[in-house]
């Protein structure tokens, strides 16, 4: 069972700790005198490619790759105060202090419809949550109970989050590495509680709903049945979940682990669902972490991120699963998003998908050499 407290930091964000045991004290107070961040963040409307985007020119100032002893994500000790004001923690989840979107503050920008111009305030939430106060470890090296907590805590913050006014999406997502552009390199994730339903996640469940009203049941349903029994791309499966290498893979190395029953979000996970996915998630990054091991320093960089159903519009037909991948195609080679990627949105995957998931079985007939 997760125990949750919540606190106020010295400017007024919430705090919230998620604990293993009942009982643990979390009382400390932050005692920082912090300047006032401007947060203000702003949505665009492009009608040539449908799509919103956020403009948010404060992040500018963030912090950015301090050192160790200077970590903001650490516990606050030896007199050094940081985010967290606990001496020790589980797990913690606090607003983002330089948020891609803002809450109230965002109401300083005002509607604007003039065609070809739409844009209007970034009204939203942005959190940030420590899987650990072990600064040197990662998500992978968590115990089950440990990870249980972790999702348990994303599970509440997904359940508030999608009660809060203006709220259409909730994303929670970890990014991994320097190569992926990691500032902090604390283990944590982000949560972002979007005005808009990101556009990917619109597509997929625009094609949900049509496969629904076309064919009575759930598309991704029956795309994990057809993946089962294919078995091929298949990495593994347990009562509740199975994880596995999608067929159009876009990324070289890139895996989903989906939820064997028809469930929409995170909240709606029975316990013994979150005990096995515990297991199972980390299962699948110990995997990713062995694909280059042998071959390089490192641990693998990657995104890992939660496909939930949107908050409201077209939810009724969303399976949920969450994706992992990586940037890296092979020891010390990196996928690139050049012209086709980044500037068509074609994907060109340098590896089979099934050459992927037999790697991530751990059948190493060939290597992840490239």
């Amino acid at each position: 069972m997760t125990y949750r407290q919540q606190y106020a930091l010295a400017d007024g964000r919430d705090l919230f700790y998620y604990d293993l045991r009942a009982g643990q004290d979390r009382s400390a107070a932050d005692r920082r005198e912090l300047p006032e961040t401007a947060t203000a963040s702003q949505i665009r409307w492009d009608p040539l490619f449908q799509e919103w985007s956020v403009i948010a020119g404060h992040r500018q100032s963030r912090t950015y790759k301090p050192p160790v002893d200077l970590c903001p994500l650490c516990p606050s000790r030896d007199g050094r105060q940081t985010e967290i004001p606990a001496a020790d923690y589980d797990v913690a989840v606090f607003e983002n202090r330089f948020p891609s979107l803002a809450g109230e503050s965002a109401e300083t920008f005002g509607v604007v419809e003039d065609f070809p111009f739409a844009s209007g305030p970034g009204v939203g939430r942005c959190e940030v949550v420590c899987f650990t106060s072990d600064h040197d470890t990662s998500f992978a090296q968590l115990s089950p109970q440990h990870a249980r907590t972790v999702i348990d805590a994303l599970a509440d913050r997904t359940a508030e989050l999608s009660r809060t006014p203006g709220v259409e999406y909730v994303f929670c997502f970890e990014n991994r590495g320097e190569e992926i552009g990691v500032t902090l390199s604390h283990p944590h994730g982000q949560i972002y509680g979007y005005p808009f339903v990101p556009p990917r996640m619109l597509r997929a469940a625009q094609a949900a709903a049509g496969y629904s009203a076309e064919h009575g049941s759930c598309l991704r349903c029956e795309l994990l049945r057809r993946e089962v029994e294919a078995g091929e791309r298949v990495i593994s499966r347990t009562e509740h979940w199975t994880a596995l290498v999608p067929f159009a893979a876009r990324w070289p190395y890139e895996a989903r682990l989906v939820a064997n029953r028809h469930v929409g979000s995170l909240p709606e996970l029975t316990g013994d669902e979150r005990d096995d996915l515990a297991r199972s998630y980390l299962d699948l990054l110990r995997r990713f972490d062995r694909l280059f091991e042998p071959l390089v320093g490192s641990k693998t960089p990657y995104i890992a991120g939660w496909h939930q159903a949107p908050v409201r519009q077209l939810a009724g037909n969303w399976h949920l699963g969450a994706e992992v991948f990586t940037i890296r195609r092979a020891a010390g080679k990196l996928k690139y998003l050049a012209g086709s990627e980044s500037g068509a949105a074609v994907w060109i995957n340098d590896i089979t998908p099934e050459t992927a998931a037999a790697r991530l079985r751990g059948d190493h007939s060939g290597d992840a050499s490239g």
